[in-house]
């Protein structure tokens, strides 16, 4: 079969993994009709997911992982930790000036960054770029301090964030003075990650699209890691974090090798 006009690999195997987890068992030959490829670039593609620990292969297709979880809403990850959350986000909103350009990203974290932003009066003539629904209509509260724009793109469910083709075409056309960014997964070599391929793309445009990135992630987001890469804790200037005292240590240590500053909030701020 001729692969030409297929959707690109990261697109493919996000939408892949998402079908196995809803479908419980998925066939080679299904997934080759389905997206229009080759079952060699299926067995590849599963190859890829397995050993990313998304999909567990099996002869003839795959199955999901044992214990493995799907991707949470944003309303419930916004529930879990939410003190950590509104902490780290009152300390990433602090580092924003009036005036400034913002790109926000979606998640639980940066949710707690948007509403942190309205709550500082203080703030005027703020521009904040996004790809959430939720975090624009967080931001709407603050307008006219604030002008808020939302990037368009093709809607994800959960989280309501839009990515590619449109999200991924408006980012290079844009320069922003900060990015304040999420993520699920810190690893011990300093790789940062997302659960989801689709938008780990939109992240990695979001930092080559701003002067400084800011790293938001409460801690239990240490030495895991995720099939979506978004760069390296090199790639931020700043790690605004918080949660239990070794993983923050730890966290720490990764962060001084990549000569990124950490930011620990004060819970009781």
């Amino acid at each position: 079969m001729d692969d030409r006009g297929e959707l690109p690999a990261e697109t493919r195997r996000a939408a892949l993994a998402a079908l196995v987890a809803e479908r419980g068992y998925v066939r080679v030959s299904e997934v080759r009709d389905r997206f229009g490829v080759s079952e060699v670039t299926v067995r590849s593609d599963l190859r890829a997911l397995d050993e990313a620990g998304l999909v567990h292969r099996v002869h003839g297709g795959a199955m999901p992982v044992p214990g493995t979880e799907r991707e949470a809403p944003v309303e419930t990850a916004a529930e879990r930790d939410a003190e950590l959350k509104r902490a780290i986000g009152r300390r990433a909103a602090a580092l924003i000036n009036n005036g400034s350009s913002v790109l926000l990203d979606v998640g639980s974290t940066t949710l707690a960054v948007a509403r942190a932003l309205v709550a500082r009066r203080d703030l005027t003539e703020l521009t904040v770029i996004t790809n959430g629904l939720s975090i624009a209509l967080a931001l709407e509260a603050a307008i006219p301090r604030f002008t808020v724009i939302v990037t368009g793109g093709t809607l994800r469910p959960l989280q309501h964030s839009l990515v590619a083709p449109l999200a991924a075409n408006t980012l290079p056309e844009l320069h922003a003075d900060v990015a304040i960014l999420g993520g699920n997964g810190i690893a011990d070599d300093g790789a940062v990650t997302n659960l989801n391929l689709p938008e780990a793309e939109i992240k990695r445009a979001m930092v080559a699209a701003a002067t400084r990135r800011v790293l938001v992630a409460d801690a239990s987001k240490w030495g895991q890691r995720h099939l979506g890469r978004i760069g390296t804790l090199a790639d931020f200037d700043t790690l605004v974090t918080a949660g239990d005292a070794e993983s923050v240590a730890a966290l720490r240590a990764v962060a001084a090798r990549a000569g990124t500053r950490v930011e620990v909030p004060d819970l009781l701020g």
